[in-house]
């Protein structure tokens, strides 16, 4: 086998156990353990070539919402499975206070100040973006090494691999006072992000700029190694240029990173509004790559169009916050990829793997990845059906049925406002009128239900040689619990309905349905160690260096899942439960209490006649977020017998 890096050679390896030898290596599960023991041969010689250039990974949210405590191991595991699959460039933040941390003490900062101001891991990708600064802090000199070793190690992985880490580029986030630090700066303030008050912006065209900027590639280069590709983005989200010409600005970031690194690319990502075409036009578009985080959720964009002819990148959000649930646009990607590709004039170089969270939804990550190696549209019906054909390292008619419920339903999602599936209103802040957990998800089923509950049928039929996969046992976990999920909006309007009918037997028999349904669903997710909180708060502890700083880091690992923030972010800013996952552990601990709580205040007010009491949710998560139990971080109980209870639950 030849190919014209390691990474791609891992890419064809990946493509022969997948398409000869039958098995898959999936984002998260595989089949590896079906492997014949003697490999099949290859007949002729196969050649694949990727379409675009770029098949760039991961959103600047990654690390927070997929686990900024992680270790080398897993992160070396992550990156491998993407070169399995065809990935090339990686976006790495892991570390990147460390260039921080070192340039601006050289620029009237003290140690303690910059901690003081940097995040705790789990929320530093906001800092990056210019949205917040520290947050469950202050981080320790430890930390902060610790981290930039882990940050070199996996960078240094990639380029191992023949990969490109693409490291955070800087554009100007600075402390409170640097103008009064540093004669003949200028900053711009830059106001609120949801309830936070956002780092100041250094003006790119003032005098300072130029040699701070050329201080943080020093420091950055020594420490993570060169790398052709910086990702940053000016003015996220609501920032504001103020008096500063945003166009100078720009090709003032873009000149700082030319001087420090010639020929390198700017990684920009395409949301909201921008990239703008007047920030474009301060730029040698030639040197840009936009990933678009929009190319499948809106209908009628024209990129080429918008960003003037600068390369972009297909990609797709596919969760916000790291959701579990179960779903993506796939329907939408297999066309619009290529038809974009093919259009005259096109400036589509590449594709963009978005989700704000990685580890679910594996067919989604298996057929967005394969989109770059396939010369033309893809057959979506017939990708499935070859999927299901793999998935558990063996061909089964159930199998095959039970992904094409799922490829009808929740991978069928349309385009035009979403580019994720409903979360569940379990994890939703208690109300007889809730239609969503995250302020920003949707409001309603984006598929038809029954498709997931057809699957989880088909897939208790499965072959009992192929069960005892990690892939299988993984999937009928998820499918499960999505059909459990879903069930959900179809119980809520009733328990409304029988609260406002003043009808008390029929309330208190729907909610102990309800309660039911949530301890099954606890019961669950404890049954694979994917969807367990254990390991994810264990991971946080074992980076403090003593209790006190232990402590802290489980509160930003816990807080980042539940309330986000302090309260005025948290409610006032809608972040709370932006990041709800279906876990073992939030299910019993935060989201089913909180709903026992409000269903008893209903149950008090339809007994007594009376309003039911306001619950402050905010005081109650907090006090969650802060506390220190410990959590299982080893699965208990047979996920076949307890996806078997779902279904009877259902079907009952």
């Amino acid at each position: 086998m030849s190919g014209t890096s390691p990474a791609t050679l891992l890419t064809g390896a990946g493509w022969y156990l997948e398409r000869i030898a039958g098995v898959d290596i999936g984002w998260p599960g595989d089949s590896l353990g079906r492997l014949p023991s003697t490999l099949p041969g290859v007949a002729g010689t196969l050649t694949h070539k990727a379409v675009v250039p770029h098949r760039y990974a991961l959103n600047d949210t990654d690390e927070g919402y997929s686990g900024a405590y992680r270790d080398f191991a897993s992160y070396r595991h992550d990156i491998d499975l993407m070169a399995l699959h065809g990935v090339n460039e990686v976006f790495v933040p892991t570390g990147a206070e460390y260039a921080y941390y070192r340039a601006l003490q050289r620029f009237g900062y003290s140690a303690a100040e910059l901690r003081d101001w940097i995040p705790a891991p789990a929320h530093q990708g906001w800092w990056l973006l210019q949205n917040m600064s520290g947050f469950a802090g202050p981080v320790s000199e430890q930390l902060i090494e610790a981290r930039a070793t882990l940050g070199s190690r996996i960078a240094g992985h990639l380029r191992s691999l023949g990969m490109t880490p693409v490291l955070p580029g800087f554009f100007g986030t600075v402390p409170p006072d640097f103008t009064a630090r540093n004669p003949g700066a200028v900053t711009v303030p830059q106001g609120k992000w949801v309830g936070f008050a956002r780092p100041d912006w250094l003006d790119p065209t003032g005098p300072v700029f130029e040699r701070l900027a050329a201080t943080y590639y020093r420091e950055q280069q020594r420490r993570f190694g060169n790398s052709d590709m910086f990702k940053m983005d000016l003015l996220h989200e609501g920032g504001t240029p103020g008096t500063v010409d945003v166009a100078g600005a720009a090709g003032a970031v873009q000149r700082a990173l030319e001087v420090a690194h010639p020929g390198a690319a700017w990684v920009m990502l395409g949301w909201q509004r921008n990239p703008s075409p007047t920030f474009l036009s301060g730029v040698d578009r030639s040197r840009v790559l936009v990933v678009d985080g929009l190319s499948d959720r809106y209908d009628g964009l024209d990129r080429d169009t918008q960003w003037g002819g600068t390369p972009y990148a297909f990609g797709s959000i596919g969760n916000f916050g790291g959701h579990t649930s179960l779903g993506a646009n796939t329907a939408v990607w297999g066309d619009r990829f290529h038809s974009s590709l093919s259009a005259p004039g096109s400036s589509l170089r590449g594709i963009a793997y978005l989700p704000e969270g990685t580890g679910g939804n594996p067919a989604a990550f298996d057929l967005f990845t394969e989109l770059a190696w396939q010369p033309g549209p893809v057959d979506h019906r017939t990708w499935f059906a070859e999927y299901a054909a793999r998935r558990y390292g063996g061909a089964d008619p159930h199998a095959a049925a039970a992904w094409e419920q799922l490829r009808r339903g929740p991978y069928s999602m349309p385009s035009g406002t979403w580019s994720e599936p409903q979360d569940g209103l379990l994890a939703a802040r208690p109300s007889l009128t809730a239609a969503k957990a995250a302020r920003w998800s949707p409001a309603a089923m984006r598929y038809d239900a029954a498709t997931v509950e057809l699957a989880l049928a088909e897939l208790l039929r499965v072959a009992p040689e192929l069960r005892t996969t990690d892939a299988y046992r993984f999937d009928l976990v998820d499918v499960a619990r999505q059909a459990l999920t879903n069930r959900g909006r179809v119980l809520l309007p009733r328990i409304r309905s029988a609260y406002e009918a003043k009808d008390p037997a029929r309330f208190r028999e729907l909610v102990a349905e309800w309660n039911s349904q949530a301890e099954l669903l606890g019961r669950l997710v404890a049954s694979d160690r994917r969807f367990l909180l254990g390991p994810w708060l264990a991971e946080a502890r074992a980076w403090g260096a003593d209790r006190v700083e232990r402590d802290r880091l489980e509160y930003d690992a816990r807080s980042i899942l539940t309330t986000w923030g302090d309260r005025v972010p948290s409610e006032s800013g809608g972040l709370h439960d932006y990041a709800n996952r279906e876990w073992a552990g939030l299910v019993q601990d935060v989201y089913a209490p909180r709903w026992a709580a409000y269903f008893a205040s209903l149950d008090t007010a339809l007994t007594n006649r009376t309003d039911p009491k306001a619950i402050d949710w905010f005081a109650r998560d907090d006090a969650w977020a802060r506390g220190h139990k410990k959590y299982a971080t080893t699965p208990t109980g047979d996920p076949v017998v307890l996806a078997g209870e779902v279904l009877a639950a259902l079907w009952g």
